[in-house]
């Protein structure tokens, strides 16, 4: 039987580039006050080309810069945020929001309108230099996301970022933190295994993380995670098609999002997908579309009630 690799047709929409928090290695942030914000006008124009244009694309993902949780501006954030993704819904998108550690309430308003959320928890070692000046990368705080979703029965994203300081018994800590939280509430559908890639606008390069080692975290995390865990591997930053096989050996089964641009490492196009097709298809694999919400959840409690009767196009074939 042919074994499938699903990854998700995407588009991203960024509604503010700003950021309060200064990570070494970003090629994405912007200072606060220096990125306007996604209007709902503008939204709604890229939302209306994408449907147009690109009739595969299924999921919205909503990548946001974090508003200071203290910023007078914080509410009015989080309820632009909510109506783009009420605004995916409504031109027949799936949204998903990326956007920082929310509080309850906070999660909760987003988590009504979203199909899935998601945030890294990158490494649980809290004295890492590239977030010295990162308040919101503190690891207890967003292991306490994590548990915050699962509360919520959101279903959710989380991952591991690789080469940012961190040793191999980080990486062992980190994924069973993940486990433990997974098996208390069941909310997790994926865990991203992302390698650390030199970008061109970072404020401190660092080595690259070694992309050898890769199909080894994969084996580690397929060991550590339960079954019910998807494991994704971002095929842009593994650019040698080698590495992709093994670490799909290894374990991983999803490519995550596939779209125009990766806005978190913009110097790395994403490949073709008839590209993958062609390299899956030669080891006997068969690359398949998905939703940003597995169907163990659709057919469950977990999505709430008026998503059940959104129409998108190949709905059907997707889930």
């Amino acid at each position: 039987m042919t074994e499938v690799i699903t990854y998700s047709p995407a588009v991203t929409l960024v509604p503010t580039y700003e950021c309060f928090n200064r990570c070494t290695y970003c090629n994405f942030r912007v200072a606060p006050g220096h990125s306007p914000w996604l209007t709902l006008e503008q939204a709604g124009q890229r939302l209306a080309t994408i449907r147009r244009h690109s009739p595969q694309v299924t999921e919205i993902l909503l990548l946001s810069g974090e508003v200071h949780p203290h910023s007078p501006r914080r509410s009015e954030w989080v309820t632009h945020l909510e109506k783009l993704a009420q605004l995916a819904w409504d031109w027949g998108f799936w949204p998903h929001t990326n956007c920082g550690p929310l509080t309850e309430p906070e999660m909760w308003q987003l988590g009504r309108v979203n199909a899935s959320m998601g945030l890294m928890l990158e490494q649980l070692r809290p004295d890492l230099p590239v977030h010295r000046h990162a308040p919101s990368k503190d690891p207890g705080l967003r292991l306490a996301q994590l548990e915050q979703a699962g509360r919520l029965g959101i279903p959710f994203t989380t991952g591991l970022l690789l080469g940012i300081g961190e040793s191999p018994q980080d990486w062992e800590a980190t994924l069973t933190a993940i486990a433990a939280c997974h098996r208390r509430w069941g909310h997790i559908q994926e865990v991203i295994v992302q390698p650390y890639r030199l970008g061109t606008v970072q404020a401190d390069p660092l080595p690259e993380f070694d992309l050898n080692q890769l199909p080894l975290v994969v084996g580690l995390a397929r060991r550590i995670l339960p079954a019910d865990i998807t494991l994704q591997i971002p095929p842009n930053l593994v650019h040698y098609p080698q590495i992709l096989l093994d670490c799909l050996a290894a374990g991983a089964r999803d490519l995550g999002g596939i779209g125009p641009k990766d806005e978190v490492n913009p110097d790395y196009p994403y490949p073709q997908v008839a590209t993958l097709t062609t390299l899956l298809a030669s080891q006997g694999y068969r690359l398949q579309p998905r939703l940003p919400i597995y169907p163990k959840w659709l057919h469950s409690d977990w999505i709430l009630p008026q998503f059940s009767s959104v129409s998108v196009p190949n709905r059907q074939k997707l889930v």
